[in-house]
């Protein structure tokens, strides 16, 4: 693909007018790139990236700022809360590890400068990154108008092939509108105290990590998810597993009943449940996912098919008007971050003429950073057994118990792994303190198709919790070591 450099706007393109070093500003002129990209998360900023490493000039459109939700709201300030709580954890039960410490109380404005430390970093990092690969950053609101051209303000940029990654949005439920007490993750992160009491509606992803930071800052914590279990599209031993850690850890949840109102005032919520059940918290944390983003933005009127505000693709990511790509939450499937870099290299590959290889969602890797961890690639064998039938699938589920490095973290879990009778590998699935870290020797075996005993003679450094999947492996081609 031909290189055609864009104008010198000098890195960042401000909505219709360009900002240079001295402070001036003068009006952006019509521009036109190889690429223009409409969202500048996880997938819009890794589609720019590879692009601009192919040869191609990009322009890359973003209203608010580089790195998205996963960079400033998501997965980043998340998981540097998790980590905090980790450390309140440990300074807890110091004495248990032999060490004299002590837990006074969480300086909440402190967490909060660890947390935006970290983002401001990557942020900065990203913005380095960008500018060194000449990418054009376009700040603005854009609306795609046709199949080559987008709006931003009064200025038309105009690309030979599109990408829309506009990204996600928290949901809520049919008539519960959020406000006063009922927030969503994005204010939960913001607020400048811990909670004494709070619900947390939905059991997935958002819902147990925030249930698990505030209950090792000290909050009481009742989860309410209407499926049977919490994180309900894992296996299901793990889902039981973390119900178990939970209830130890003194986490209350109901399950099966479906949320039906909430009323609040200046002392806090009253939760009620379908079955006339009442929660009492100061604070209601809605949790039920993420929407896509694509509502205002022309994508209907221009030519692009949504079904349920999701961009319908074809498997290489195309949309139904002809060189328009959608990558990342816009597109139906798992809503990670590294889902939509993956599928913003693809693309970028794909426009280039390189042909990259499909990776159905099926064998991306989830984990879930709450405490205890849980991680899984490829099938459960409940999926398993509906697509091959019972008799020719085989699992093991091997305890952490047996496992040196997880009882120094003083950790219980387990590694489940799922083949083909006689056949390979179909999914991995772990629950245990960081078993997150295992995940990519799971993907790799899942992923190759590789059998057990294709596995088996590989050595797993010792004490180490990737000694569980080797005893799993071990297990599966008929010789344990440390499993009966």
């Amino acid at each position: 693909m031909g290189h055609r450099s864009p104008p010198d706007t000098g890195g960042t393109v401000f909505l219709g007018r360009v900002s240079d070093e001295n402070g001036s500003t003068d009006d952006v002129p019509d521009q036109s790139f190889d690429l223009v990209i409409l969202g500048g998360g996880s997938g819009g900023y890794a589609a720019a990236i590879r692009a601009a490493e192919l040869g191609m000039s990009v322009g890359l459109i973003e209203k608010d700022k580089v790195g998205g939700t996963c960079l400033h709201r998501g997965c980043i300030p998340t998981k540097a809360l998790l980590h905090a709580a980790e450390v309140a954890d440990t300074a807890k039960d110091s004495e248990h590890y032999g060490i004299k410490a002590s837990f006074d109380s969480v300086d909440i404005a402190g967490v909060t400068s660890y947390r935006t430390g970290i983002v401001a970093k990557k942020f900065k990092g990203l913005q380095s990154l960008l500018k060194a690969r000449g990418i054009t950053t376009i700040d603005g609101e854009g609306h795609l108008a046709s199949a080559t051209t987008i709006h931003v303000g009064d200025s038309t940029i105009t690309g030979k092939n599109i990408v829309l990654a506009t990204g996600s949005y928290s949901r809520s439920l049919p008539g519960l509108e959020l406000g006063g007490r009922v927030i969503d993750s994005e204010q939960a992160l913001d607020l400048d105290y811990v909670p004494k009491k709070v619900a947390v509606l939905g059991g997935g992803v958002i819902g147990v990590e925030f249930a698990s930071v505030w209950r090792s800052f000290g909050a009481d914590v009742t989860i309410i998810e209407a499926l049977p279990h919490l994180i309900p599209n894992e296996e299901e031993v793990l889902s039981k597993a973390l119900e178990r850690a939970y209830r130890k850890r003194g986490i209350q949840y109901s399950l099966g009943v479906r949320f039906q109102s909430v009323t609040q005032d200046d002392a806090g919520v009253v939760v009620t449940l379908e079955n006339g059940k009442t929660i009492d918290a100061e604070l209601l944390l809605v949790a039920v996912g993420r929407g896509p983003s694509t509502a205002g933005m022309g994508f209907e009127e221009a030519g692009v098919t949504l079904n349920r505000g999701f961009v319908n693709t074809n498997e290489r990511l195309e949309t139904s008007l002809k060189g328009v790509y959608a990558v990342g939450d816009i597109v139906f499937g798992l809503q990670l971050a590294h889902r939509s870099f993956q599928q913003g290299i693809f693309v970028a590959e794909e426009i280039a003429g390189l042909n990259p290889a499909i990776v159905s969602d099926t064998n991306i890797p989830r984990i879930t950073y709450c405490e205890p961890e849980v991680m899984s690639v490829g099938l459960t064998e409940a999926k398993a057994v509906e697509q091959h039938g019972r008799d020719a699938v085989v699992a093991y589920d091997y305890s952490l118990a047996g496992n040196a490095k997880s009882e120094i973290l003083d950790t219980s879990g387990s590694i489940k792994v799922v083949r083909l009778k006689d056949g390979p590998v179909l999914g991995v699935h772990g629950i245990g303190t960081r078993v997150g870290e295992l995940v990519g020797e799971a993907q790799l075996v899942v992923n190759w198709e590789a059998y057990p005993e294709d596995v088996a003679p590989y050595v797993h450094g010792h004490p180490t919790q990737y000694e569980a999947l080797g005893e799993a492996f071990l297990a599966l081609a008929g010789k344990p070591l440390h499993a009966l």
